[in-house]
């Protein structure tokens, strides 16, 4: 019915191919420009604290296990965008203002830096006694053993979930929209206030989400499968 009536009036069709045409660069550059870069800066910075906090979870020290454990219980139990919210709204109310770019890498940093650090440490673990015993016996220190051997074997197992973190913080970006940041799901809300056609316009964005995380799926299973020449069978 709904396209029977959309092809049946040529002038709202013209008009539903002009919003699609114009909105695609706008909706493409808010990916390229906000949302991919906002991904992969905080996933750079969420990855070194998902070293550390795997490392502190690991340590002997009962206060840095403390800590690392509340700092991991409080992101992962709270939603991203109360987070967000917390962090862009809430901060100012204590004199602490931050852009809406900076505040975005915050949150997203401390989300990937929670649960990318149950993925590290779980692929440290996986990693047998005795290669710490052979690192030991070759005269290593446990820091020295932990970055010689240990982490370069744990980053090949990490590689698989921390991949599909990544796609799916590229998703979570969206949730930015809601601090004022400029990426493609803003774009898309302020090209729909102005166009009234918040179908085709949500679409096209899901359209280009669903491309970026195409291409990201594929160079994800490239690199498995270089790392998979280097596992005995």
């Amino acid at each position: 019915m709904f396209l029977n009536n959309l092809f049946g009036d040529s002038e709202r069709l013209n008009r539903l191919v002009d919003i699609a045409q114009s909105s695609f660069w706008p909706l493409a550059k808010g990916a390229l420009t906000f949302s991919i870069t906002l991904a992969a800066v905080s996933f750079v910075i969420g990855l070194f604290l998902a070293v550390l906090t795997a490392l502190a979870r690991l340590s002997k020290s009962k206060a840095l296990r403390g800590l690392a454990r509340a700092y991991v219980s409080i992101i992962r139990g709270t939603p991203l965008l109360v987070q967000l919210f917390i962090i862009f709204f809430g901060l100012p109310s204590i004199g602490i203002t931050i852009d809406p770019f900076p505040s975005a890498v915050i949150g997203f940093s401390l989300s990937v830096g929670a649960y990318g650090s149950e993925i590290v440490r779980a692929a440290i673990l996986s990693i047998s006694k005795g290669q710490w015993e052979a690192a030991y016996s070759l005269g290593m220190s446990y820091r020295l053993a932990l970055q010689r051997i240990i982490l370069p074997q744990a980053a090949r197992v990490s590689v698989p979930p921390l991949s599909n973190s990544f796609i799916s913080l590229v998703k979570d970006t969206s949730l930015a929209a809601v601090i004022l940041v400029p990426e493609m799901f803003r774009k898309a809300q302020e090209i729909t206030a102005s166009t009234y056609e918040p179908l085709l316009v949500y679409s096209e964005a899901a359209l280009i989400y669903w491309l970026i995380c195409l291409v990201l799926s594929i160079i994800q299973d490239r690199i498995e499968h270089r790392l998979d020449r280097y596992v005995s069978r």
